[in-house]
């Protein structure tokens, strides 16, 4: 289940309903779903074949569909990251800087775990939202964020897009920004 923590007080925001109403204040889409309905084998797995993709996104489908027609998304895919990406610390470096996008990013978490840092209201500031396996998150166009990985650096998730070209980041320079 997901957790927020406010980076300018350190507070901690755990629970479903909890962490749902606090990022609707801040314009974040969050909902969750049943990560039990994904096939055992496939949980804990970090490197998928073209098929295993497929599985996945077939056992999510209802879900997919429901929430690109709520949304207006067009296109989905799957990306799995971990140690043995290719390029994991070239994927990383870009993924770690603060940006925005000109759509929505979507992530639906099925293994692993991640941590998006997001840019909430001004009496908020910045807040790290970590995620795990049934976690889904929609972080609004235009709204200052990056993702990264937690420290075992291993997730998979379905990425929704508006854009059939997909995902665009456009740098966000911001002096009140720290890193940690």
């Amino acid at each position: 289940m997901a957790q927020i923590r406010i980076r300018n007080t350190n507070e901690l925001i755990t629970g479903e309903e909890n962490v749902r109403s606090f990022l609707t204040v801040q314009g974040v889409l969050y909902e969750h779903w049943d990560h039990n309905k994904l096939d055992e084998a496939l949980r804990e797995k970090f490197v998928l074949t073209d098929e295993e993709k497929q599985v996945i996104l077939r056992t999510y489908e209802e879900e997919i569909r429901d929430l690109a027609a709520r949304r207006g998304y067009q296109t989905w895919d799957l990306i799995s990251l971990s140690d043995a990406t290719p390029n994991i610390e070239e994927l990383l470096k870009k993924f770690e800087q603060l940006h925005t996008h000109t759509e929505d990013e979507v992530r639906a978490i099925t293994a692993g775990n991640g941590i998006f840092i997001i840019k909430g209201s001004d009496d908020i500031g910045y807040m790290d939202v970590i995620l795990e396996a049934g976690d889904v998150i929609s972080v609004p166009e235009s709204k200052p964020h990056y993702f990264t990985l937690m420290e075992n650096r291993q997730i998979v998730a379905v990425r929704l897009f508006i854009e059939t070209e997909g995902w665009i980041a456009h740098p966000f320079e911001d002096n009140a920004f720290q890193k940690a």
